[in-house]
């Protein structure tokens, strides 16, 4: 399931952003190159599936609302060839630690299928040993 699409970074971003960043053409086109963005939203879901693996059942069964947005910032910074501007590059960056949120369970997702991670124990487990000072072993110092 793919976690956003080019009608979605259009409304997000902009048809003239798209243009700037996905018409590769020589000279250019004037229209955005929709293999350029498949590719980008192919990896975009990779990233977000990998984030994702280790803690829910992919694919997933519904969209959460939180994964949307996420995809569409990392999308648009993939799709940049040359360094992208500030605002593109802190929505990448503050994307990917909302990924690393969702991948550590800060962040849920409210969605069928969640596999939550579990160590296996239950609680705390103490051992304890002999105790060398008894108050029979002690006898004469008390």
């Amino acid at each position: 399931m793919p976690y956003t699409s080019l009608t979605q970074l259009t409304a997000r971003y902009g048809e003239r952003l798209l243009l700037q960043v996905a018409d590769r053409a020589d000279p250019p086109a004037g229209a955005i190159d929709a293999a350029i963005v498949a590719q980008a939203l192919a990896d975009t879901d990779a990233v977000i599936d990998g984030y994702l693996a280790g803690r829910y059942v992919l694919p997933l069964a519904s969209m959460p609302p939180q994964l949307p947005p996420i995809a569409q910032a990392i999308a648009i910074y993939k799709l940049h060839v040359y360094e992208p501007e500030k605002k593109i590059a802190d929505e990448h960056q503050a994307a990917i630690a909302d990924l690393v949120r969702i991948a550590n369970g800060v962040i849920r997702l409210a969605v069928a299928g969640v596999e939550p991670t579990s160590s296996g124990a239950s609680g705390v487990e103490t051992i304890d040993r002999e105790r060398d000072f008894t108050p029979e072993k002690m006898t004469g110092f008390i």
